[in-house]
């Protein structure tokens, strides 16, 4: 057995494994070796918050204390995103959406949705197509973490996050805002009317996603997922989707071990293959 002794909080192997297993039952999530400081770090917090100073002491509060474990598994989550992260993206977005315009409403889904960058893109993305800020198109937006999702709903961001975007999106999209004392941007209030926000674990049974989807956003989420996780996750994607509809990966995923399921379209898009269609809504 491994001890830190030059840590603030007795950390075992025991204990990582234990949080290993704890993540991955709850959120299909799997942890590398490589990441147990990074486990540490980001927990070490939780039990300051709360007075332990041994981890196996904080795991056991766990049990029977949602408030916490909530904060457990948002301090596990990673939420690394811009807008327009992989732009080559949005505009395929635009001309698949542009070719079913006809279904309404059009309702796509970004499922992994951290801080709301990547729906708030997608929502900007349809403004654009259908020019006016009232077009036909829901977007779900769902992550496991509860803390990002309140950000994310919030929309509002600091100007940092904000420097790539081109000055006529900022002012299409964004009013100046004041939190705290810090100057803000805040997403146009039309712009959020077409994001609802909700808490979604993929790895649970029951989803309240149910589409029709004409597209799903599921980018940089699957890599922290094994290749089993991943493919029950995407077998549920399919009876979700319409059956001509686009599934979006990051840029460093591939679904070759689901080409029953999926087949590539594009660099990082698929569709569904012909087996899946049969299950896919008309």
């Amino acid at each position: 057995m491994s001890v830190e002794l030059a840590r603030d909080f007795l950390f075992t192997d025991q204990d990582f494994q234990r949080i290993r297993k704890l993540i991955y039952d709850y959120a299909g999530i799997a942890l590398s070796d490589a990441k147990r400081d990074l486990v540490y770090s980001r927990l070490a917090r939780r039990l300051r918050i709360n007075g332990f100073n041994v981890f196996s002491h904080y795991l056991e509060f766990l049990h029977g204390n949602d408030a916490e474990w909530e904060a457990f598994v948002n301090s596990l989550t990673t939420n690394l995103t811009s807008f327009f992260r992989e732009q080559h993206h949005f505009p395929i977005l635009a001309d698949h959406i542009k070719k079913v315009s006809q279904r309404q409403p059009i309702q796509l889904w970004c499922s992994a949705a951290s801080t709301g960058e990547e729906a708030y893109s997608m929502a900007m993305t349809m403004v654009d197509l259908f020019g006016n800020f009232r077009p036909p198109v829901q977007i779900l937006a769902t992550d496991i973490d509860t803390q990002v999702l309140k950000k994310a709903e919030s929309g509002i961001y600091s100007r940092d996050k904000l420097d790539k975007l081109p000055a006529e999106t900022l002012d299409k999209f964004f009013v100046k805002d004041e939190v705290d004392g810090e100057n803000v941007l805040r997403v146009r209030r039309e712009l959020r009317s077409m994001v609802t926000f909700r808490r979604q674990n993929l790895l649970d049974h029951i989803w309240d996603a149910r589409g029709p989807f004409e597209a799903i956003f599921c980018r940089n989420v699957m890599i922290y997922f094994d290749k089993p996780t991943q493919y029950k996750i995407l077998k549920k994607f399919v009876p979700t989707l319409r059956q001509d509809a686009l599934l979006f990966a990051g840029h460093s995923e591939s679904f070759y071990h689901a080409s029953d399921l999926f087949r590539l379209q594009g660099k990082t898009v698929y569709e569904l293959s012909e087996q899946a269609k049969a299950i896919a809504q008309s």
